[in-house]
């Protein structure tokens, strides 16, 4: 039976009236800028992350800069990034004067080929960006594995007393997550932001977890490294270098500052943490919810034999954020006329991602798609369906029988 139209969108934020009520509560307080909710948020999500600190900022961008920086990567350094992800994954580490190398995926994966990793790695080689793409946490014995089987070529440096502290305690190549879909994914039971040496999240109106815009930093403790050291040097980051912020200087008499360094204004507010601290409540009733809709997408796609991805295992379970389909024996043309054939039956879809050495900026750094062939024959026949907790059972339904109707006309 034929159900009536809907219009579904891709990816629109869940916002109940907790949060409302907390936004309005952080307005009548008179404290809307960094202060006493965003360090409480802080604080409970360095609780679920499992890790000592965390650093609440305005985008996983800037989280993943600052990561950088912190680690006192820079000028001279490379670090490894795969060609299959967004181009926050990337541009971060030039901010930073940093040269990216990329790396192709794996055969059928948005993984990165860990082989190749490891034959990137150089003296030059600082660190490498894993991407736990739609909130499935890669396999990160095998890049650990890959790191330590060149640890002989690692040349200890960075630009600051703090990263070099850092990377000579380290003693490897650094791994860094790019979480952005990740918060609340978990490999063999350890979760996101305690397994790479240092994590950003996305906290972007899209994610399953948001404050409208926003982001956050976190890693794991550093043997000989004081992590009250680490996070006073990410406030000073994130605020121009400002040795008080403005909740300390509401101390009595305390309304002088100096200002260490002429840095960076990404701090997140008050305002961004009140949507967060009540989304944190919220949080594991919607990525139950993800799991439910995930169940239904699979079996979708298990009977008209369309791959997709894997989001719950033995060892991992995912943070639900994406369901990416690969529709067998169409090209790229084909799957730009199935998406428009959704859209106009109500249906929005989307593609994550369109590899970085097909992008305008990185060919001008010199980088070919032809070198990258697993990263573009992943993304050739690639959509991503609707994923999101403000859909029905309804609404579920209403997917499954267009995409069903429309891609079997394609399915040889």
């Amino acid at each position: 039976m034929s159900l009536p139209k809907r219009n579904i969108p891709f990816s629109p934020p869940d916002i109940s009236e907790l949060e409302i009520s907390e936004v309005c509560d952080a307005l009548r307080s008179g404290w809307i800028t960094t202060g006493p909710r965003t360090k409480e948020l802080e604080k409970r999500l360095a609780e679920y992350c499992g890790t000592s600190k965390v650093v609440c900022l305005n985008s996983a961008t800037a989280a993943e800069e600052l990561n950088f920086r912190i680690c006192g990567i820079g000028e001279g350094d490379e670090v490894i990034v795969p060609a299959y992800t967004y181009t926050a994954s990337a541009s971060a580490a030039i901010h930073c004067g940093a040269k990216v190398i990329f790396v192709d995926s794996q055969k059928d994966s948005t993984e990165m080929d860990y082989d190749k990793v490891a034959a990137a790695i150089t003296p030059k080689t600082k660190a490498i960006v894993a991407v736990d793409l739609g909130g499935i946490m890669v396999d990160y014995d095998k890049l650990f594995a890959a790191v330590e089987s060149k640890k002989d070529l690692f040349v200890p440096g960075g630009n600051t007393d703090l990263g070099q502290r850092i990377q000579k305690a380290i003693g490897r190549v650094l791994v860094f997550a790019d979480d952005a879909h990740a918060l609340g994914a978990s490999r063999k039971g350890v979760m996101a932001g305690a397994i790479a040496d240092f994590t950003d999240f996305s906290f972007h109106a899209v994610k399953n977890f948001t404050t409208a815009e926003g982001g956050a930093s976190t890693w794991k403790d550093i043997p000989g490294v004081d992590n009250d050291e680490i996070y006073h040097q990410y406030q000073l980051y994130s605020l121009h270098g400002q040795s008080k912020d403005a909740l300390a200087k509401t101390q009595v008499g305390a309304w002088e500052y100096d200002i260490i360094g002429p840095w960076y204004k990404c701090n997140m507010t008050d305002i961004m943490a009140a949507i967060g601290l009540r989304q944190l409540d919220r949080y594991q009733g919607m990525l139950d919810r993800r799991k439910e809709m995930i169940a239904r997408y699979d079996a979708m796609c298990d009977e008209l034999g369309v791959m997709h991805l894997h989001h719950y295992t033995d060892e991992c379970t995912s943070s639900g954020h994406l369901y990416l389909v690969r529709i067998p024996g169409i090209d790229d043309a084909t799957r730009r006329e199935i998406i428009i054939k959704l859209a106009e039956q109500g249906v929005n879809t989307n593609v994550h991602y369109k590899p970085l050495p097909m992008m305008t900026a990185y060919k001008a750094l010199g980088w070919d798609i032809k070198d990258f062939p697993n990263a573009y024959a992943y993304y050739e026949n690639l959509i991503t369906l609707p994923l999101h907790t403000l859909l029905s059972d309804e609404d579920l339904d209403y997917i499954i029988q267009i995409f069903k109707e429309t891609v079997s006309q394609y399915i040889k």
